[in-house]
């Protein structure tokens, strides 16, 4: 509590003093209350709130934007980790507290660098709502910078790939999985969520609820269109959803039953590393090596940021060197 009103005081003093003079005052206040310990006593009866009041609400916040069950419990397991580890009131974390945990977190898990700057991105998301909610009155990762992480080029399917996992496949439905994922780039999420009648196979689109709750049409090709007609023919249950389980009682197919199959094809293909996301990449990938533009790309991914679409896409080398003789050279 103590280094809160001094944080407090030499913030508020900040548009007065430059920072020789701020040092020197935080010095002396330092000094003044050396060996005294500070309590804060709620006014008026106020109700004060502990750590997990203020983790609640962040929650509940993050829930009213939109953020899906699984992001909102990653984000409140990271949160209430590093809460727990620093043992604090959160008005009372600083900096240093928070470079000192990450530090630690990192040396003891041997997180990557990705990790630990999604954390260190949850963390400033935190403390951000905290700080725009007068909650308290500076963020402490302001101070810390984003984690620099390597540009790692993922690997993608090749059309040789493609044929052999449409030849390896056993069965009608499987088949048709491959080619929805492998010709429209949706979300293994979103493919699943899909029921019969959100399929418009005259028009060859269907449409997707993906992150956040928005609505996205997105498009397949002929051959797919020709395999879920196929699929859909053979079905004996009147489940409403797309894609069911092979056997009775006929449920709805969950992401893990999408992976297991997708991820068993591609043993039997011998292929490594298939799973539905791999085929998302591919699609962008291939998109943008064809030349298409990358903010009709971005669309029909449903990304909201443009960035985040660069990152799934693999430019030709090849197709580089061209375009560097044709404008350039």
């Amino acid at each position: 509590m103590k280094e809160k009103v001094i944080r407090d005081i030499v913030h508020g003093m900040g548009g007065t003093l430059d920072q020789k003079q701020l040092g020197i005052l935080k010095a002396v206040i330092s000094n003044c209350l050396k060996g005294l310990e500070i309590t804060q006593v709620a006014e008026n009866g106020e109700e004060t709130h502990d750590n997990g009041y203020y983790l609640d609400i962040f929650v509940a916040a993050k829930r009213v934007e939109g953020c899906s069950e699984k992001s909102l419990d990653y984000y409140k397991a990271t949160v209430k980790k590093m809460l727990d580890a620093i043992n604090k009131a959160i008005s009372d974390i600083t900096t240093d507290d928070l470079r000192t945990y990450l530090a630690k977190h990192q040396s003891e898990r041997k997180s990557s660098k990705v990790t630990m700057d999604n954390i260190r991105r949850i963390l400033s998301s935190f403390f951000s709502w905290l700080e725009d909610e007068d909650y308290i009155i500076k963020s402490p990762v302001r101070r810390i910078r984003k984690v620099k992480t390597a540009k790692l080029i993922k690997e993608t399917l090749t059309d040789e790939h493609l044929e052999v996992l449409r030849d390896t496949c056993d069965c009608l439905r499987n088949l048709a999985i491959i080619e929805l994922l492998a010709s429209s780039g949706i979300r293994v999420g979103e493919l699943v969520r899909l029921n019969k009648n959100d399929v418009n196979l005259n028009e060859r689109s269907c449409i997707v609820l993906g992150k956040g709750e928005s609505q996205r049409e997105v498009y397949f090709d002929a051959r797919t269109k020709l395999h879920l007609k196929q699929y859909l023919a053979a079905r004996k249950d009147d489940n409403e959803a797309l894609f069911v389980s092979l056997s009775a009682p006929y449920r709805r197919l969950g992401i893990c039953g999408v992976e297991k199959a997708v991820k068993r094809l591609g043993e039997m293909a011998e292929i490594t590393k298939v799973h539905p996301h791999k085929f998302r990449r591919t699609l962008a990938t291939m998109a943008i090596d064809k030349g298409m533009p990358i903010e009709q790309v971005q669309t029909l991914l449903g990304h909201v940021k443009i960035e985040t679409t660069m990152h799934y896409a693999k430019v030709n080398q090849k197709n580089v060197k061209i375009s560097h003789r044709k404008y350039i050279g």
